[in-house]
């Protein structure tokens, strides 16, 4: 019996050494941090789902924001640092970028398992993501997303005709988002029709789905390799399953046949990939990397953006009406709205801006430290960031944080008025990057900023949006979820307005 107690008492320490053998790595380097639980570290509200993860960055960020440039803090058992001064984070991200060159998410993917999100260029590191990233950037360019502006128009057509077919009822607005911006990126890509708003089980919208759905497997897998860091460097998984691969490597097989057989000349993505492959002799699995780097980009963040912007101006009925005001005085002046038009209504911009700043669809950017560094800790104290550390700058907080923006929870759009700054004075201190910023910001900001202001013109025109009693009050993100989707959904009811 002693030998049993004296063997689990042995156990019983190792498993305690094991799980808390790093808790002095801060105090070690002199850098202030929160005291760790056991198991979960300081972000014990995501690790047992009982809160959203943004909310425990907030947590960390609020312990210590205004007394140091940054922190130190516990992902489960992974120390991390954690930037508190958005002037530093731009430094991270600009004039530092040699040293934070990589995205943590790159050393994650495997180029066997997962052959399409690895050749990603959120996913690459150094040079080949420099190549890839200049491969993809001329398909981004102004001009080619205002070729590409009437097909946006056409599914703001169709989405419009959604709404008055459910107009009865309340729209639960993420999936109706979801649906709008699956079709615009289908069509631009695919030259298909998704055909979301016609029926509840388009391919397309389900595979779309799959992508980025935070499967349990993949759960575990996250909580494995920040239990136990050094995992990353061989346990690899395929954050894109097998079936969707092979789903979307047919539909491009058949677009390029389409597209070839038709001899359509139609300036979209499609028509880019095609001439890639001709300058580039690329491989039909290339292409389609290509493909999901622009549907991703295109359509998961922008439905949850969009479903904020509509969820804003449903609460604000001063704001929603001085926006339709704005439309509809553009509209009778030039009878149209195009994209250069919708590109330069100020009110409309500071509308998109303001909901980017309140709910930035990439919450928090996780950089690599690449090569260590000294900065500074305090105006007079510099410490060490460690190569092969992860660093989370914590967007959210940044773009909620008081000391940089009025009432900063609430929703002004006047905030971003030209008189103010516009977005350019938060830029340069730090304080609003929703797309992230210097050489690595995201590729697709240009586009899902076009698409983001052809909806909200084509709904706002001819509906009036309030909020469904469905919808919670307060809201709060789903802690089951890796985006920033609401418990309980966002119901809004809309209401054809007779010209």
């Amino acid at each position: 019996m002693w030998v049993t107690l004296y063997i689990i008492f042995l156990i019983g320490t190792g498993i305690y050494y094991f799980l808390t053998w790093n808790y002095k790595h801060w105090e070690k380097r002199g850098i202030p941090a929160p005291e760790p639980e056991i198991l979960v570290g300081n972000v014990s509200g995501s690790a047992t789902m009982k809160q959203h993860v943004v909310y425990d960055y907030q947590n960390v960020y609020d312990q210590f924001k205004g007394q140091y440039s940054f922190c130190g803090f516990f992902n489960l058992r992974e120390p991390q640092y954690m930037i508190l001064d958005p002037s530093l984070a731009r430094d991270v991200l600009i004039n530092k970028f040699k040293n934070f060159h990589d995205n943590t998410f790159s050393e994650m993917t495997d180029t066997k398992k997962d052959r399409i999100l690895s050749k990603n260029p959120f996913f690459l590191k150094g040079e080949e993501w420099k190549q890839r990233r200049t491969e993809i950037s001329p398909a981004l360019t102004s001009s080619r997303i205002k070729a590409m502006y009437p097909v946006i128009e056409d599914v703001c057509d169709r989405m419009k005709q959604y709404i008055l077919r459910e107009n009865k009822h309340a729209i639960e607005t993420r999936e109706m988002t979801a649906k709008f911006t699956t079709d615009v990126v289908s069509s631009c890509i695919f030259a298909v029709d998704a055909g979301s708003f016609a029926g509840e089980n388009a391919p397309i919208r389900e595979m779309g789905r799959k992508i980025m759905g935070f499967s349990p497997k993949l759960m575990i897998y996250f909580i494995a390799v920040q239990f136990v860091p050094t995992l990353r460097k061989f346990l690899k998984m395929a954050f894109v399953p097998a079936g969707v691969e092979n789903f979307f490597v047919n539909l491009m097989k058949d677009a390029i046949e389409l597209r070839k057989k038709s001899k359509i000349d139609r300036a979209d993505y499609l028509h880019f990939l095609l001439e890639l492959q001709q300058k580039k002799n690329l491989s039909e699995l290339d292409m389609v990397s290509h493909a999901i780097t622009f549907f991703v980009d295109g359509f998961e963040t922008s439905s949850i953006v969009l479903q904020f912007i509509l969820y804003e101006l449903a609460k604000d009925k001063v704001v929603q009406q001085k926006l339709r005001k704005e439309i509809r005085e553009t509209l009778s002046k030039n009878g149209e709205i195009t994209y250069d038009i919708a590109a330069e209504m100020p009110y409309l911009e500071q509308v998109v801006s303001e909901a980017l700043r309140l709910h930035p669809p990439a919450y928090f950017l996780s950089k690599l430290c690449t090569e260590t560094c000294e900065v500074n800790l305090t105006d007079t104290v510099k410490r060490t960031i460690e190569k092969g550390h992860t660093v989370i700058i914590p967007v959210y907080a940044f773009q909620r944080d008081p000391r940089y923006h009025d009432d900063a929870d609430k929703f002004i759009p006047e905030r971003f008025a030209p008189e103010n700054g516009g977005t350019k004075i938060h830029k340069d201190k730090g304080t609003f990057m929703p797309f992230g910023d210097g050489p690595r910001i995201c590729l697709g900001m240009r586009f899902a900023q076009t698409q983001l202001k052809a909806a909200v013109i084509s709904i706002v025109r001819d509906f009036e949006v309030t909020v469904d009693p469905r919808t919670p009050q307060d809201l709060i993100y789903n802690p089951k979820e890796f985006l920033l989707y609401v418990l309980g959904g966002i119901w809004l009811q809309y209401k054809e307005i007779k010209a």
